[in-house]
């Protein structure tokens, strides 16, 4: 069966770092773009990162950019993102997400993980 798993979330202080992973199977993962998205209590949620099927291009939300780096490694089925000078505002769920289509003439496709908690506090 398809299964993105997040891992890597946790407790942080203020200007610390984290590097979250996303472990993808069940479905041609190289095919596939790439998405990272977070949501905090009360808080909608939001595009952090996202990167393209072969990782040529990537694209940040505004209070993210310089901070946070989505990358992805394609032999090991894994998108990654690195998050570093964190703040309290980061505090959230973050959650991958997969969207493609295996063939040109296969259904597009749109799986979630079930997410990993980050939390920026003193």
């Amino acid at each position: 069966q398809v299964q993105l798993v997040e891992s890597g979330g946790g407790l942080v202080q203020p200007g610390g770092s984290l590097r979250l992973s996303c472990a993808a199977s069940g479905f041609t993962f190289s095919r596939f773009f790439m998405t990272w998205y977070r949501q905090a209590p009360g808080k909608e949620r939001e595009l952090v990162a996202a990167i393209t099927s072969g990782g040529d291009t990537t694209n940040y939300t505004d209070s993210v950019k310089g901070r946070f780096t989505i990358s992805r490694d394609n032999a090991k089925n894994t998108v990654y993102l690195q998050m570093n000078s964190l703040k309290p505002e980061d505090t959230a769920v973050y959650n991958c997400n997969a969207n493609g289509r295996e063939r040109r003439w296969t259904r597009r496709m749109d799986y979630w993980g079930k997410g990993t908690l980050v939390t920026v506090s003193s």
